[in-house]
């Protein structure tokens, strides 16, 4: 193996190490310890996704991970990134928004390269707190859809998408030269049991396996849930390797995975070092005196672990994901993850060092059975604050709407925005919709009511005013009008009469849903699709609507601002210059004093922000940034704050709700 710049070492590498005499055999699991190449090795594991990390940063966060000693990376692959539109891939140069991010094959590269072996979790289905966990929101679109199970119209395409990303990756096996020692078959399948409602389908998974076979893959074929929870019900007993997830009560856990696979090697595929946020929840921490704690029971099992996460990163553009309460299925159970993902990972979403980390790499230095050369930990470049930005710019959503409309489409009937007919016959997948009917003649104190509950929040506009909500300020805002939690809501629009209005909504989708089974993909459209919009008990037809994309040249290309003042509020963007005359360090974006909405960065879609937290900072990566003037736009809701400034931080913001 060529060593990158900044290696030297009297140890060997690992390469080195398990491949100088040739490669006669890959990850071996049929005793009672792992054999790479026929040598004793113990997986020491760190969780990292290429696609929540800058492409400029790979290379430093692996290396991280290898300085802590550890000896292997593990990541997702997310069907949903490398097939945005039904048939057409993205792997790094297809075009797609987020095209620079998908460099699969350079990250497997940049992996060896940083001495580090990979563990590859293909899917279909990730979980991950991602954005449908993975899954394409075109998928919705096909009926039937039967998710994760092994109905023949979901198998179609999961075939065609497997064919492809398996013949790529197919090179990159150990044995083959390459770094990828394991493949997970699907992803915490037996969390889908639930009696009588539900059995986990084993010829779905079997189908799966099949397909790894046939395109070749001969690594350790592994699945990933807890023993203590679902038992075997996720795997196939004897022809996947089982591996256990968990976050506490890792010596019962270990024991009852031991139960299940006599004789063979313990392996925890992810040990939950920190925890996700969700929008309007606490902050989630996990002390170091529990991880220190957890790692040892792992260890006394003679255990091996991937440490889920060791770096988090971020949910950049619109991928975060959300939960859906099982029992509250018209998504008034809905909770979004946020635009952080942070996770309270040994390395931190700008890449510092926590206490965490050198816990790690103190108890994994004690316990490795094998010597192998560990590069000296990067230095970390700590963000800076800059100067405030003012905000010299709006745009009202009115005018933006008026002057830059990408598409516009006619429909008698509300429709959700995957089944518009854009993206050649793909759907709208991200940003927001709008729905909007003119020439409406409103007698005094009209009701305007929607029907079922709003997927995920609404602004509903008389003639570009604003009328409700008018803010967030507060977790009891979401149980009001324009917000998930409520069923049938309606709304009060004006007092006096109004002749020839138009009537506005703007329906924001705050994220898919990550983990859930057949009947809940196929219950979370976004937009308004659960009934009728009435006004007065009559019900309105024939709609305008929009599909805001929010792609970054539409952005960019945005017509039709003024200058903003004090008197500058309402829905719509605000933007400011930060103008940087040096070389660009990584900062925050300072979110409080704002309402709710997403900020763009040269018209990339940085993340979402809201008043209720726990979040309130957004990192803005120095490779996002130029030498020069950046455009940073807000899409507010609400309003600006009340001293007209953009704000930036050096350290990321949880501040809890109250």
């Amino acid at each position: 193996m060529a060593l990158s710049a900044g290696f030297t070492a009297s140890l060997p590498t690992n390469y080195e190490y398990y491949t100088s005499t040739g490669i006669n055999s890959g990850l071996n699991a049929n005793q009672s310890f792992f054999t790479l190449n026929d040598k004793l090795i113990k997986i020491y594991s760190g969780a990292m996704h290429y696609f929540r990390v800058p492409r400029p940063y790979w290379r430093d966060r692996l290396r991280k991970i290898r300085a802590a000693g550890l000896n292997t990376v593990e990541t997702y692959v997310p069907w949903n990134l490398h097939e945005p539109e039904n048939g057409k891939f993205d792997f790094g140069e297809g075009g797609s928004e987020f095209e620079d991010f998908l460099h699969l094959e350079e990250f497997l590269n940049a992996a060896k390269e940083e001495d580090l072996f990979v563990i590859l979790r293909t899917g279909p289905y990730i979980c991950s707190e991602y954005n449908s966990g993975g899954f394409p929101s075109w998928l919705l679109r096909e009926k039937p859809m039967g998710f994760r199970t092994s109905e023949e119209n979901y198998m179609k395409f999961v075939t065609r998408f497997f064919n492809l990303v398996l013949t790529l990756l197919a090179a990159f096996q150990f044995q083959l030269g390459g770094p990828v020692i394991a493949f997970q078959v699907e992803n915490e399948y037996g969390n889908l049991e639930n009696g009588a409602a539900f059995q986990p389908d084993k010829v779905y998974m079997e189908e799966l396996r099949q397909l790894f076979l046939k395109n070749g893959i001969v690594e350790l074929l592994t699945s990933a849930d807890s023993p203590l929870w679902k038992g075997t019900s996720g795997t196939l007993p004897g022809e996947l390797f089982q591996t256990a997830n968990f976050g506490d009560n890792a010596v019962n856990q270990l024991n009852k995975l031991e139960e299940f696979q006599p004789g063979r090697p313990l392996m925890v595929m992810e040990y939950w070092i920190g925890w996700f946020d969700n929008v309007g929840g606490e902050h989630s921490v996990k002390s170091d005196e529990d991880s220190r704690r957890v790692l040892e029971d792992i260890f006394s099992k003679n255990a091996s672990f991937n440490a889920y996460m060791f770096h988090g990163g971020t949910n950049f553009w619109f991928n975060n994901g959300a939960n859906l309460d099982n029992d509250l299925m018209d998504n008034s159970g809905y909770t979004a993850i946020t635009t952080s993902y942070d996770y309270d990972a040994p390395i931190s979403e700008s890449g510092g060092y926590r206490n965490k980390y050198f816990i790690v790499k103190e108890l994994v230095a004690a316990d490795n059975p094998v010597q192998t050369f560990t590069p000296e930990a990067p230095e970390y470049i700590e963000p800076l604050a800059y100067e405030s930005s003012r905000i010299e710019q709006f745009l009202p959503l009115r005018t933006l709407l008026e002057e830059n409309s990408p598409i516009s489409i006619r429909s008698e009937q509300l429709l959700p925005m995957e089944m518009l007919d854009i993206n050649d016959g793909s759907g709208q997948n991200n940003g927001y919709i709008v729905y909007q009917k003119d020439n409406v003649d409103l007698e005094e104190n009209s009701v305007l009511t929607i029907e079922g509950n709003v997927c995920d929040t609404v602004l509903v506009l008389v003639d570009g005013d604003l009328v409700a909500p008018t803010k967030l300020s507060s977790l009891a805002d979401l149980d009001g009008f324009g917000y998930w939690r409520l069923k049938d809501s309606s709304v009060q629009i004006n007092e006096e009469p109004k002749f020839q209005s138009t009537i506005t909504l703007l329906v924001e989708n705050m994220g898919r849903v990550h983990g859930a089974g057949i009947y809940q993909y196929n219950h979370t459209f976004k937009g308004l699709w659960q009934g009728n919009v009435t006004i007065n008990q009559r019900n309105i037809y024939d709609w305008e609507v929009v599909p805001l994309e929010l792609k970054k040249q539409w952005i960019n290309e945005l017509k039709g601002w003024s200058e903003f003042s004090t008197e500058s509020s309402g829905p719509g963007m605000y933007k400011a210059t930060l103008s940087i005359l040096e070389e660009p360090r990584d900062t925050y974006i300072d979110t409080r004093g704002w309402g709710k909405g997403m900020v763009f960065v040269n018209g990339f879609a940085l993340g979402r922000y809201a008043a209720i937290g726990p979040q309130f900072a957004l990192y803005l990566p120095a490779p996002f940034l130029v030498n020069g003037d950046n455009s940073i736009i807000f899409f507010e809701h609400f309003s600006a704050p009340a001293d007209g400034l953009i704000a930036y931080t050096d350290e990321q913001i949880f501040i809890n709700p109250t």
